[in-house]
């Protein structure tokens, strides 16, 4: 074995202060019966250097928390992690996370655990979560030698089944944020996305309750069924 293998094998090089806290991070929750609005949810945005999952770096996190069927502003969470120069592609013009505020970063490994332990055992609402959960899964792989095991929910998911009728099959979160009639001040930063994603997570909620969908396990089950009707139908 070369000495890249070897150090590759080894895993990322932690201190022990931060090999403690990689240890005592919760496990994730299963899937809770709870009533919707008693969970405690973690919203959570990322900004990265792109969009391919297996090539890009994540570069800035920003989470909220709902408690108790409210958005807890006193649980917020924004991290921009310090990374080796970026080009400037469209991803940065949009973001706007240029070299100074990426070199002003924390380090990947204090700004992962940061944002694990913020998330603690909770699970996670995202719009187009599958590409959040997969650039924080290989950030937190790469940096901590941590494997993601937390449950992600697809709010894009969620808005198609809720509001059948909107007609909106694959929009953006801009589209369900101007049908619900919310006001934001400003997106493509993470923690703003984050807060709005929150908002309308809320608007959610409370529609599935009032659909029947009261507890997580149930409103997973009409998710997947309809993720296989529309399968089924082509979509």
């Amino acid at each position: 074995m070369n000495l890249f293998n070897w150090r590759k094998a080894r895993g990322p090089s932690l201190s022990a202060e931060q090999l403690q806290r990689r240890e005592q991070l919760l496990p994730a929750a299963a899937a809770s019966e709870l009533p919707l609005q008693q969970q405690r949810w973690v919203v959570l945005d990322l900004e990265t250097s792109g969009l391919n999952t297996n090539r890009d770096l994540l570069l800035s996190i920003g989470a909220i928390v709902i408690e108790d069927g409210a958005i807890d502003f006193a649980q917020q969470f924004e991290c921009t992690l310090q990374r080796d120069a970026q080009p400037t592609n469209d991803s940065v013009l949009l973001h706007g996370l240029g070299p100074s505020a990426i070199a002003a970063g924390v380090a990947p490994a204090e700004g992962l655990l940061a944002c694990m332990e913020f998330i603690g055992a909770s699970p996670v609402l995202a719009f187009h979560a599958p590409f959040d959960q997969r650039m924080l899964s290989r950030a937190l792989n790469d940096s901590l030698g941590y494997k993601l095991q937390h449950l992600f929910i697809d709010l894009a998911d969620v808005a198609p089944l809720l509001y059948p009728d909107a007609g909106i099959r694959q929009g953006g979160l801009d589209d369900w944020v101007r049908y619900c009639g919310l006001h934001v001040q400003e997106r493509h930063n993470a923690s703003a996305d984050a807060l709005v994603t929150a908002e309308l997570a809320l608007i959610l909620f409370s529609r599935a309750r009032r659909q029947g969908y009261t507890q997580l396990p149930t409103l997973l089950s009409a998710l997947a069924r309809n993720k296989r009707r529309q399968h089924q139908a082509g979509w």
